[in-house]
């Protein structure tokens, strides 16, 4: 029986201002999925599976053709095949029910009662077909007969972790004794090579905080460094800046880049997911907290599931429904396949390195990986729903909302307006119904919980059809209910409402029981063989014992299913996926995670191609490193700021990037004296006619610097370029978390802008770009020009580029001018003469003090030029987007 509050309840989600739709869509998706899931295939699926071969397919036996509706319809030699409606009186129906000879499918078993009864409920909802059937559906195969070679299994990426040794390096001039620089130097040393210079302090400073915070150090922050005298000045510089708030925002922006994160849907609507933010802030906040990273991983595989009562663990799981995503496809099948078939490519990539993509429709062609592997580990997923309006409150503010629901509810008014419009409602709503097709009218008439796959598609297909606007429920009362209606609804407008509940998308766990098929050519109309989740055969983790206590089991070659024994709450669903790639066991977790945090300090990876660790990816340069790394992660803790302090205390890090008089600027000053000064970089692998012979050797020898003879010259991503001018310019809010704020963009853009609304305060325009709304169809330029990530897909490393745009946005956008100005007025501001002047604006904008030929030629230029301008060409200089 109904709650008689139900329609209470509507009226105030109404009153709300949520759009029927939405509301209609919410009830109606997610049940519809858990219970498709749950059922044997749909109608149209299983005659591809027991009648197309021999019916339209191979042959056409009995002249009857079952791929189209028409040709059913058309009935074959045996005379008419169905009664649409009535599926006793259907010969299709009969032969499969062995009632009339010849039995079918033809000299083979019946079919299960369950299969039989749902081609009955298809015949007596009119035989609909959505599609035409796929003619070589009974002559698929989804197994390839796919065998492991020792080749495979000896891959390096698929060997467990091995706990490898620092050499003992003998190096002439050996300055340091961290393990990763016996590592480098051992190298090095073997190829006639070593380390270049040490950086200066002015260089290290705003090179580690460019790094680390992604903001340019202030003149003050770089006094203290450079009077600093203490033996750990520079370690206390690094853990300072690992404690900055602003440390999670620059960090959790590369690990957004992976998890392909936007706040819209992408194709042609892009509509916007209101509750996609607070991932984004989940994110940072881990990144400020230093969790775990096991800890991180199995949140966002299975947080609902391992911490259910925690929000955060929760939001994570929002990992997952990050991609793009069609709302309104026409087949919603096919939406959430394409779903799980991107949380199963995205999962491998970001936490495994490796890439599954081509197993969906076929056995990897590259990766020893086959079509089973990659349906077996999505399996893990296949049980779970996508909440996108999933509510987190905590258990205070759940019962405080409760109570406030339960008052609004029983207010006189709001039932009074029930009482009106119910009747009205459930008149309006069957007078709809009536209109539609018969299948479709079968499909709404049939309760939810009742409804099989084909019949949740069509009722989501047909949703707008039976939408019931007010205008509607006003126009069908009667002249004597009208006035009291319009009453009613102004007073109800006028009633404090209670505050909504915090929102996130989320996974949630849904039927246990769901199968998942192999699917030929990936194709869920198609599908094969039965599989059960578990790990690709390749991977030999073996054995693990989680913290826990759970141990599992990786499956082997034969598709065996999982096992997991220990804690209950550990032993089902992602929680075991969650608990397998988190293991110190597993030959990948620790490896890629170390690999990307090395990547973004240098530049490069140890393994060049950060998302791609498979036969086929590039091997690491330095594979003892590599190991000794990753089992230092996973052995102390798996502390990513620990990863972060072991890699910059090291001299590798802390070399110059180049030394020698640079010809391209004979007043620039040699890197290897104590205080140098930073001027504009010489090109990488550019050669010096007047630099040492050991530049000369080395540039000769690795000229990629793949072996880390000195330290790769970066270029600072478009976030840390304007985050930089906000900074420099005193304009920065430093506000955190939040809803994407819309900075203005430019008018020229807005034609395309859809709903791209510039509001808000100036200072939140001024938030740091993290913050800045992700829509999909619409970066924001400025970001964009300087090769912001495609978030339709997980972007392990961005693009490098050098254009013509890049320069013309230095020299003219809005960020850049409005810098320059506000930095021009601050000068004048705290500047008692130009002189001052030209060195405070060098040490805002470059970190550094003038050379004495800087100075001259900016005395020179400010003479016909104003300070405004003065500042807009340093920050177009290469040095301000290079870091050293």
């Amino acid at each position: 029986m109904a709650s008689p509050f139900a329609s209470l309840t509507l009226c105030f989600a109404r009153y709300r201002s949520v759009p029927t739709l939405a509301i209609a869509l919410a009830v109606l998706t997610c049940p519809a999925w858990q219970r498709a899931e749950a059922a044997t295939p749909g109608a149209l699926e299983l005659l591809e599976i027991h009648c197309v071969q021999c019916h339209g397919g191979a042959s056409t036996k009995g002249g009857l053709d079952l791929v189209t509706r028409e040709g059913l319809l058309r009935g074959g030699e045996s005379g008419e095949t169905v009664v649409s409606g009535d599926p006793d009186a259907s010969l299709l129906l009969q032969t499969i029910r062995h009632q009339h000879d010849p039995h079918m499918p033809y000299k083979e078993a019946k079919l299960p009662d369950a299969v039989i009864s749902q081609l009955a409920d298809w015949v007596k909802a009119g035989v609909p077909y959505s599609r035409a059937l796929n003619r070589m559906s009974g002559a698929r195969k989804t197994d390839s007969g796919f065998t492991l070679t020792d080749a495979d299994r000896s891959h390096w990426a698929f060997q467990p972790v091995r706990a490898a040794r620092p050499p003992s390096t003998r190096q002439s001039g050996s300055r340091s004794e961290n393990p990763i620089d016996q590592f480098i130097l051992e190298q090095l040393a073997t190829n006639g090579l070593s380390f270049a210079p040490p950086a200066t302090r002015t260089t290290l400073i705003r090179r580690v905080t460019l790094d680390l915070i992604g903001l340019p150090p202030t003149p003050a922050e770089i006094d203290a460094f450079l009077n600093d005298d203490s033996p750990c000045a520079y370690e206390n510089l690094v853990d300072r800046l690992l404690a900055s708030p602003n440390y999670g925002e620059r960090w959790g922006r590369h690990w957004l880049d992976l998890a392909r994160y936007a706040e819209t849907d992408g194709f042609e609507h892009d509509a916007v997911r209101p509750h996609s933010w607070r991932y984004r802030d989940y994110v940072i906040q881990s990144f400020n907290d230093d969790k775990p990273y096991d800890r991180f991983i199995r949140e966002q595989l299975a947080g609902d599931e391992l911490w259910p009562d925690e929000p955060d663990a929760i939001t994570a799981t929002g990992f997952h429904l990050l991609g793009p995503d069609m709302v309104d496809s026409s087949d919603q099948i096919q939406r959430r396949y394409n779903t799980l078939n991107d949380m199963t490519d995205t999962t491998a990539l970001a936490f495994l390195g490796l890439t599954l993509g081509c197993a969906r429709c076929h056995d990897h062609k590259f990766e020893p990986i086959s079509q089973r592997d990659y349906y077996r580990l999505q399996a893990f997923f296949t049980p779970a729903t996508f909440d996108r309006e999933k509510a987190i409150p905590t258990t205070a503010i759940l019962a405080a909302h409760e109570a406030a629901i339960r008052e609004f509810n029983e207010h006189p008014k709001l039932r009074e307006l029930a009482a009106i419009e119910t009747p009205v409602r459930k008149k309006l709503l069957d007078q709809k119904v009536a209109r539609l097709s018969a299948e479709a009218q079968v499909a709404h008439r049939t309760p939810p919980e009742q409804r099989n796959a084909e019949q949740a598609n069509i009722v989501l297909e047909t949703a707008v059809q039976v939408q019931i606007s007010d205008k509607e429920i006003a126009s069908a009362l009667s002249d004597d209910e009208k006035p009291a209606h319009a009453r009613l609804q102004e007073e109800v407008k006028k009633l404090p409402r209670p505050n909504l509940l915090p929102k996130t998308m989320a996974l949630g766990s849904g039927n246990t029981n769901a199968k998942t098929f192999m699917l030929y050519r990936g194709e869920y109309n198609q599908p094969g063989d039965e599989v059960t989740a578990g790990f690709p055969g390749v991977i030999t983790a073996g054995s693990s014992l989680d913290r826990e206590g759970s141990t599992i089991v990786a499956a082997g070659e034969s598709g065996a299913a999982f096992e997991a024994v220990g804690s209950s709450s550990l032993t089902s669903g992602r929680a075991v996926l969650a608990n397998w790639i988190a293991s110190p066991e597993n030959p990948l977790t620790a490896r890629v995670m170390v690999n990307r945090i090395w990547q973004h300090h240098f530049g490069r990876g140890l393994v060049p191609t950060p998302s791609d660790f498979g036969t086929h990816g590039h091997p690491p340069t330095h594979p003892a490193l590599l190991d000794w790394l990753a089992n230092e992660f996973s052995e102390y803790g798996w502390s990513v700021k620990q990863m972060h302090r072991r890699m910059l205390i090291s001299a590798t890090y802390r070399q110059t990037s180049v030394f020698g008089k640079s010809p391209t600027n004979p007043n620039r000053e040699d890197r290897t004296a104590p205080e140098a000064a930073n001027s504009s970089p010489a090109s990488d692998g550019e050669l010096p006619k007047d630099a040492g012979l050991a530049w000369k050797r080395a540039v000769r020898t690795d000229p990629d610097n793949r072996l880390y003879w000195r330290m790769n010259r970066l270029r600072l991503e478009g976030e840390v370029i304007r985050d930089g001018l906000l900074a420099i310019s005193g304009q920065l809010n430093q506000a955190m978390g939040g809803p994407g704020v819309f900075p203005p963009i430019p008018k020229e853009l807005f034609a395309g802008a859809k709903g791209w609304s510039t509001g808000g305060s100036v200072s939140e325009h001024s938030r740091r770009s993290v913050y800045i709304f992700a829509r999909r169809n619409l970066r924001f330029p400025f970001l964009e020009v300087f090769d912001a990530p495609d978030s339709n897909l997980s972007c392990p490393l961005r693009d490098g580029s050098t254009t013509a745009p890049q320069s013309l946005t230095l020299l003219n956008a809005n960020e850049v001018t409005t810098a320059s100005k506000a930095t021009a007025n601050d000068l004048k501001r705290n500047g008692q003469s130009v002189e001052q002047e030209i060195t405070l604006a060098y040490r805002l904008v470059l970190g550094r003090t003038p050379t004495e030929r800087e100075r001259a030629l900016a005395l020179e230029f400010l003479t016909e030029s104003p300070l405004d301008e003065f500042c807009r060409a340093l920050f177009n200089l290469n040095e301000f987007i290079y870091v050293e």
